[in-house]
């Protein structure tokens, strides 16, 4: 028997590292898949709001604790078997979920609180499916601990494989999946994947069956449990490279604007990250690696406090997430150098979901709560120098002091020098990079550190200069400011002015509308046009200001739709702008996604009804689709004309508005203003369509000559279950 037995056991072990390392891909994967595939099905119906994509990331990183947790306690409490029944019999559980769908007869409820809302319809569309996927990672290692295979007494080379799938579903879903596929066959694709995963989960499960090496789990029993300063070492290690993310993230689109894909570089970074690190030949867990972090860290905290300029170049920008990418990969490699024996291996990994959580939770909640400004990212860097590098850079008390006596007169005298000479960031860039230098080239790295520490101190100080913003705050939308530029009033969300008004005309009777808005511009011949002046009632999604306003004529009744309420109260402040007060004080301001509340408004038709979302450069797909116009379309009166404002720098939005405008038996014009249109200094180019029921009905407008009809280019509609934004990249929108 015993000959009979050593060939097949010695098959199973060298079968488990294949089934396992599948399997967990595999998990991995799906993980990444069901995360974009639940809320592009539920975005329709919740609406696109970014504080409800904060309480999506909320829930997932949630319930990714709590499978780290259930993971914990099942190795740590249940016997092999028991951890395998029960992780199957939770996988045959999270089949009546699939595929993932909407519930059937869930509703928004109108006035209650949305992000309770949305956690719990994600719990209970996904969550299920979500739990089970979400705890495979540190159960599979501990599974394969007892396999007997390769290294399996160091099984963390599977968390590598694990986040290699990650990487290439974050990937594949915009790249892959939505150009190809809708939502809904993407769904079904899903719910094949996770019924093979149960069959990798029980393939794993019988490898391990029988397989209890006494001696081996004897010694891990007897290894004593972390310590507390070495549970907080892992959860700070955890916390920075994912609150540098999402300060990474937040920098780049708030300076380069909403980039094709610039959410995910970082993500995929990230995951990558892990893969790189969590390898025993891993080239970064030297010395000198943990100098070139060091270093990469004091330049990565220039970039973001602004050491070439406000706002980053594209050249910045890829160095920035260069820097990033090397920090996530030292703390990585660090935490895998410090983890321990596989034993404590769901203690380890439920702590490093912790200090992720906790990154997330500063970034997503605490930050826009608490700061006017995006300030994470220097307290994260600050916070790697200090509690992370500190040892190594002999951070105390007295060389912290001595650092600040090098470096505050340098960084003052650098502050000085750009000031008197006019040099901008070159002369900071120029001061950046001899202090790097001199950490480079000296072999007292500690005091050139502290000199660039010092300068890295006063940069701020010195960029910010005079603040002449008369109003800064920051909600879940973006930083918000109001600044006076030339005699002419701005107001901003995050790098998008979203209006515009002359300072002499702060409390006039009737302030002039400026920018998109001006009377040469295309949305201002609409007001001014017959379409304009007949119409009883309008609708403007997207309030800014309020510049609209203004072409109001008497008897008219207007709705403002707007889904930020502190966009609301800054148009709303007679002491900011006047548009609002000056022009319709009585018309009220609808919050929340227009889409959702429009569609509620059932008794509400509108003879003009103007979309004016697409301001920024980021494509809100719901309000986009063919059903989000036959929405807008049952809330115009008849003869009434829907207006798109869709000025954008990286997408040509008129392409599935034609698309849907063709598909609905409809007529659509477009006017994209010329430069010289205006002198006036007030006045900016801008993209604009209109989409009407009946020629006759735009007739006016289109006399004029400045408006082309509209043709579809016969590509693919875009609906609520498929949409492709990659498809309208403009040419060379990425180079911009």
């Amino acid at each position: 028997m015993a000959d009979a037995s050593a060939p097949e056991g010695l098959r199973s072990a060298r079968l488990a590292p294949l089934v396992f390392t599948l399997t967990i891909f595999l998990s991995a994967s799906l993980l990444f898949f069901v995360q974009p595939l639940f809320a592009r099905i539920v975005l329709p119906a919740i609406g696109g709001s970014p504080a409800v994509w904060t309480t999506a990331m909320l829930f997932f990183q949630s319930v990714l604790l709590g499978g780290y947790l259930y993971a914990h306690l099942s190795t740590r409490y249940l016997p092999v078997p028991a951890q395998v029944g029960l992780h199957l019999t939770i996988w045959a559980a999270a089949l009546v979920f699939l595929p993932p769908a909407l519930p059937e007869g869930w509703e928004l409820e109108a006035g209650g609180p949305v992000a309770g809302q949305t956690l719990g319809l994600f719990a209970l569309g996904v969550g299920v499916p979500f739990a089970l996927l979400s705890s495979n990672a540190p159960l599979i290692q501990s599974w394969y601990a007892r396999s007997g295979g390769p290294s399996a007494d160091d099984p963390y080379f599977l968390y590598g494989a694990s986040n290699l799938g990650s990487v290439m579903a974050l990937l594949a879903f915009p790249l892959v999946a939505e150009p190809l596929f809708g939502a809904t066959d993407i769904a079904f694709g899903f719910a094949a994947g996770f019924v093979a995963l149960g069959l990798g989960l029980a393939m794993c499960g019988g490898l391990i069956f029988g397989q209890h090496r006494a001696a081996t789990e004897a010694a891990s029993h007897a290894a004593p449990g972390p310590s507390v300063p070495t549970l907080l070492h892992w959860g700070v290690l955890a916390f920075v490279p994912s609150s540098l993310m999402l300060a990474v993230t937040s920098k780049i689109g708030t300076d380069i604007g909403a980039v094709p894909l610039v959410w995910v570089i970082p993500l995929a970074l990230y995951l990558l990250s892990f893969v790189i690190a969590f390898r025993q030949s891993s080239p970064v867990h030297g010395a000198g690696f943990t100098r070139a972090a060091q270093l990469v860290a004091v330049a990565a905290l220039c970039l973001v406090v602004g050491a070439f300029g406000d706002h980053l170049s594209g050249l910045a920008a890829g160095g920035l997430l260069l820097c990033f990418f090397v920090l996530a990969v030292w703390c990585h490699g660090a935490l895998y150098a410090a983890r321990p024996p596989a034993r404590h291996l769901t203690t380890f990994y439920v702590t490093m979901s912790v200090g992720g959580a906790m990154g997330g939770l500063f970034n997503g909640i605490v930050g826009p709560l608490v700061f006017s400004t995006h300030v994470e990212g220097v307290m994260t860097l600050i916070v790697l120098l200090v509690l992370v590098f500190g040892g190594a850079l002999g951070l105390t008390a007295r060389s912290l002091t001595r650092g600040a006596m090098i470096g505050l007169p340098v960084g003052l005298a650098a502050a000085w020098a750009t000031l008197a000479l006019g040099g901008g960031s070159v002369v900071l860039g120029g001061a950046l990079l001899a202090a790097l230098a001199l950490v480079a080239l000296t072999r007292q790295a500690r005091p050139a550190l502290a000199v660039a520490g010092g300068l890295a101190v006063c940069l701020p100080v010195w960029l910010a200069g005079p603040d002449d913003r008369l109003m800064a705050d920051r909600s879940f939308f973006g930083l918000h400011q109001v600044v006076d530029r030339d005699g002419i009033r701005l107001y901003s969300n995050g790098t998008t002015i979203h209006g515009a008004q002359r300072i002499a005309d702060i409390g006039a009777d009737r302030p002039t509308p400026l920018t998109y808005y001006h009377a040469a511009a295309p949305m201002g011949q609409i007001m001014l046009s017959e379409v304009g002046q007949v119409a009883r009632r309008v609708g403007v999604v997207g309030q800014g200001v309020g510049s609209l306003a203004c072409y109001a004529r008497a008897g008219q009744d207007w709705h403002f739709y707007e889904i930020d309420a502190m966009v609301d109260r800054v148009a709303r402040d007679p002491a900011l702008f006047s548009f609002m007060a000056a022009c319709t004080p009585d018309a009220p301001t609808h919050l929340g996604d227009a889409r959702v509340v429009l569609a509620r408004q059932e008794g509400q038709l509108f003879d003009v009804l103007v979309i004016d979302a697409y301001s920024s450069d980021a494509v809100p797909v719901h309000l986009t689709t063919v059903e989000a116009m036959q929405t807008y379309m049952d809330r115009l009166a008849p003869g009434g004309v829907l207006v798109f404002h869709i000025s954008n720098r990286y997408y040509d939005i008129g392409l599935p508005i034609a698309r849907s405008a063709e598909a609905l038996g409809l007529h659509a014009w477009r006017q994209f203003s010329a430069e010289d249109a205006s002198d006036d200094p007030g006045y900016r180019m801008s993209d604009v369509a209109i989409v009407a029921r009946d020629p006759a009905d735009v007739q006016a407008l289109a006399e004029t000559g400045l408006w082309a009809a509209m043709t579809s280019d016969g590509g693919p509609l875009w609906t609520d279950d498929k949409a492709d934004p990659l498809s309208i990249l403009k040419p060379g929108a990425l180079w911009h």
